[in-house]
């Protein structure tokens, strides 16, 4: 990840005290720094991953998260977030934030429109997507 796009998304995510980054795989860049910045982190992939020191790993699915009954590793956050997210993990994880009452900010993989409603954000190379409806909404 580009260092400026990094900058940015770490700067837009450090206001929260306690944020869950969706489908971290490879890429840990922004957990790493808003970890070292203090922020809570709690990494979840489908896959087991290594994560960086300071951030948590749970092993969870959105999809099955979004109509479980209780909301795991998304209890008491104040955001989720999640980077190059595939536009059908979109809805399910935009579910997960609003039961958690958090913010859901996402990248896209670059060609792909949401396919929930967002406000758009503009960010040095990219473009960040926060969902309008619910609680996730607030900033």
């Amino acid at each position: 990840m580009r260092g400026s796009l990094r900058d940015a998304l770490v700067t837009r995510l450090t206001g929260y005290d306690r944020v869950v980054e969706v489908g971290i795989g490879r890429e840990t860049d922004v957990a790493a720094e808003l970890a070292a910045r203090g922020v809570d982190v709690v990494a979840v992939d489908v896959y087991d991953v290594p994560v960086p020191d300071g951030v948590r790993f749970v092993r969870d699915d959105v999809v099955a998260r979004s109509d479980a009954p209780d909301l795991g590793p998304y209890e008491g956050v104040d955001a989720v977030y999640a980077l190059n997210f595939p536009v059908e993990l979109h809805s399910s994880a935009a579910k997960v934030a609003r039961r958690a009452g958090a913010a859901f900010c996402f990248t896209t993989l670059g060609y792909d429109e949401p396919s929930i409603p967002v406000r758009r954000e503009s960010l040095p190379g990219d473009t960040v997507f926060v969902a309008e409806d619910g609680p996730g909404s607030r900033r």
